[in-house]
């Protein structure tokens, strides 16, 4: 069946000073997984929620997890808590995020399609994220994409998160491909200037739960509001829907 795409939205200089048009033919499309093509969003704040019960104060809620979803689970411990030692509660999180998972994890609209079509074109695909390998394998299983990633990197296979650029040239270079060839597609800063400092296009998504103005004062070159753009961005004609 033949989709109706739109032209993503490309951020002006005046919006930002990262704001690029891709110089050459993409040839590889790295994604974020969490708020990006898997809507884990309410499994990770019900998570949170479960494990700081008794260690944040009673009016602590989803407005204070929201903007800090992206980060790896230490860190955002950390911060909501102000523990140096945070083991226990990522613990506690695990668990229930584990026994959840499986009846809370969903792709967004258009995610499988599209993957489906990049791969059929030959694009390269990838995930970049600060999950643990662990329950990324099994969600990618799950939601039935696992096969289609050429690379997967997760926070246990780099010693720098994002926003630093190792999680993303590490991608890159397992692929053997160029940075300046890449889109990475995430929800968060951290994605976003994860991609500007590895030297690839970072491509916002406008369903973040954290907004697209965050997206877009982070540098994204792009803000896609359905999946499926991204044919566009990588030069795939209506034809090959």
């Amino acid at each position: 069946m033949t989709q109706t795409r739109t032209t993503p939205t490309m951020q002006t200089e005046e919006t930002t000073p990262a704001a690029r048009k891709p110089q050459a033919k993409i040839t590889t499309v790295l994604f974020d997984l969490d708020g990006t093509i898997i809507d884990t969003n309410e499994l990770i704040i019900q998570s949170f929620m479960h494990a700081l019960i008794g260690h944040v104060p009673a009016s602590f809620g989803r407005e204070h997890i929201i903007p800090s979803m992206g980060e790896p689970l230490s860190v955002q411990m950390k911060h909501f808590t102000g523990r140096e030692d945070v083991a226990t509660l990522v613990g506690v999180y695990r668990e229930y995020n584990l026994l959840k998972h499986d009846e809370m994890v969903s792709l967004f609209p258009g995610v499988k399609e599209t993957i489906e079509q990049l791969h059929r074109q030959g694009i390269r695909l990838g995930v970049v994220t600060t999950k643990m390998r662990e329950t990324t394998l099994r969600a990618l299983k799950l939601l039935e994409i696992y096969s289609y990633m050429d690379t997967i990197v997760t926070l246990d296979d780099v010693d720098n998160a994002k926003p630093h650029p190792e999680p993303v040239a590490k991608a890159v270079a397992a692929l053997g491909t160029e940075a300046s060839e890449t889109l990475m597609v995430g929800d968060s800063s951290v994605d976003i200037v994860s991609a500007l400092r590895a030297g690839a296009v970072p491509v916002g998504v406008a369903w973040s739960l954290k907004g697209e103005e965050l997206l877009r004062s982070s540098g994204a070159s792009y803000i896609i509001k359905e999946m499926d753009e991204l044919l566009t961005l990588c030069g795939i004609g209506n034809e090959g829907a």
